[in-house]
């Protein structure tokens, strides 16, 4: 084992208001604030995030021009040791990144992040 999922990551065009559907959806509580680029939805052990994208495209289910825009994050104890562990098994480093997480691809290039020291 690597790592651990850290979150479900959701890319939507407002975020806080795509969280609070799925808070209220699945009975979780949602961590953050309209406006916010980032918002955490947490309860019954599960976490799931969404991201500020304000181009987004929605997906046209099941059209491959427009398709599911979604990624994993992966909290590993040691990015030292887990990045050169997932370009062994295939993944590629990706451009982006900042001070907890680094992105990557995984073999057929969907993307994926390596956190740390991230809380739940």
């Amino acid at each position: 084992m690597i790592g651990q999922l850290h979150s479900y990551v959701i890319d939507a065009p407002d975020a806080h208001a795509l969280a609070c559907f799925y808070g209220e959806l699945l009975g979780m509580q949602v961590q953050g604030s309209p406006g916010d680029d980032w918002v955490v939805v947490t309860g019954q052990g599960y976490r799931l995030a969404f991201q500020q994208a304000p181009d987004l495209q929605p997906p046209d289910w099941p059209d491959p021009a427009r398709p599911q825009q979604t990624h994993l994050d992966v909290r590993v104890a040691d990015i030292d040791t887990a990045e050169p562990a997932a370009l062994a098994l295939g993944a590629r480093r990706l451009p982006g990144g900042g001070g907890d997480f680094r992105v990557y691809a995984d073999p057929v290039g969907h993307p994926f992040c390596l956190v740390w020291d991230a809380p739940l």
